[in-house]
This record gives structure tokens, sequence and C-alpha cells, in this order.
């Protein structure tokens, strides 16, 4: 396959691409354009990963970088104080793909996500402390956009758990759909490297068209 990684450069993008390439896809890595270069060498992506600067906010961008492409990967995350621009990062992938045919698989967050007694992951301060609120609520936003979209694109968006850090590849991890998924100790949690592992694991075999799941363990 052909797959386009949008925020390729961040903690979830990086493993995208590992475990992109160590599958035998041809890997598109898009990163920002920064002043003095980029953090992530050439020498840390070779062949057949092609490294491209642009920009998920613009859809002309979005849809150059597409070009040819079997799946587009957003995994977009603005600094802290831009979370706003995570929404329109998924407006700008949304709209550069749209009446094209290429798949989108969008990285989102747990915010919009229902616990097992009720109510929103988003809403419980156990759940999303206040210095994280900001970024949950962009990602709900970020869903809303997803869903308003209709069948222009043809879109997944992926819910990772309450916790998502580096960690160990496990090959292993659970998949819900709107429900926070916990486990027998009360954790919710996916090491970055399974998340990865289930992002290509949908883009090769597609199994949530349209629609949002997660994953834990």
């Amino acid at each position: 396959m052909r797959i386009t990684v949008f925020g390729a450069a961040g903690n979830v993008g990086r493993r995208v691409v590992a475990e992109a390439r160590a599958r035998g896809h041809e890997v598109t890595a898009v990163v920002r354009e920064r002043p003095g270069g980029h953090p992530v060498s050439r020498e840390t992506w070779r062949p057949p990963v092609h490294i491209r600067t642009g920009d998920a906010t613009d859809p002309a961008d979005v849809a150059r970088l597409a070009a040819g492409q079997d799946v587009v990967i957003g995994a977009t995350r603005p600094a802290p104080g831009s979370e706003h621009l995570l929404v329109t990062a998924t407006e700008g992938l949304l709209a550069g793909l749209a009446g094209t045919g290429t798949r989108l698989l969008l990285v989102g967050g747990a915010g919009s996500l229902t616990l097992p007694g009720g109510g929103a992951v988003l809403d419980d301060p156990s759940w999303v402390p206040a210095a994280w609120r900001p970024i949950a609520q962009a990602c709900t936003d970020q869903l809303a956009v997803c869903r308003r979209t209709g069948d222009a694109v043809d879109w997944t968006y992926v819910s990772p758990p309450a916790l998502l850090e580096p960690g160990t590849r496990t090959g292993t991890y659970r998949v819900g759909r709107d429900e926070l998924l916990v486990d027998e100790r009360g954790n919710s949690t996916v090491s970055m490297e399974d998340f990865a592992i289930a992002l290509l694991d949908e883009a090769e075999r597609p199994r949530h068209r349209g629609t949002r799941f997660t994953v834990g363990y």
C-alpha cells in the first residue's frame, strides 16, 4: 500500500511510519517546515520512506501529498495553547481528500468516549485533569467535524484509551466502539507502539469505515 502520514515526526506519527515500513508499505512522511530544519533527520527514515514538507491545514497541500495514495493517516497534534488547530487540520485533511476515494485514518482522543457507568470521559476530571481538557475538547470537536462530513471522505476516527504513552510493542490490543476500554485493574491504557499496530491493521483490513472505534488493553 501507499500511505501518507501527516504529523509523521510526532510521538504517534513516528511509530506509525515505523510500523508501516516494517509491513513493507511505501510511506510518505509529512512534516512541517521549520526554521533551521527538522529534528527528524533523513537518516532516521530511509527509502521506501519519502520525507515531504506539508501542512495538514492546507487542503491544497493535502491533495498534493495524497495524490495516488491508498491511505492518509492524520497524526497531527498541536502545541499547548493551539489546541484549536487540531480541528483546522482535520478540516484541511477532509477538504483535501473530498471526492478522491483515498481513505483517511485520524488519530483522535478519548474525551468523546463514554464511561462504563455513563457520562463522557471529557466531563470526568478523574480521567481528564484540567490541564488536559483543552486537547480533549479539541479531539471531541474533531470527531464532530468528521461526522458532519458525510460520505464525501472515506474516514475512520481512532480513539486511544485515557493514557497513550511510549512503551512496548506487544502486538495485542482490544477493540471497542464508543465506550472507554478499562482493564480489570481500572486502568485505561495502550502503548503508542500497539496503537500504531491498530492503525495499520485498520488500514490493511478496513472494519470501521465512516465511524469511530477505540483500542486499549
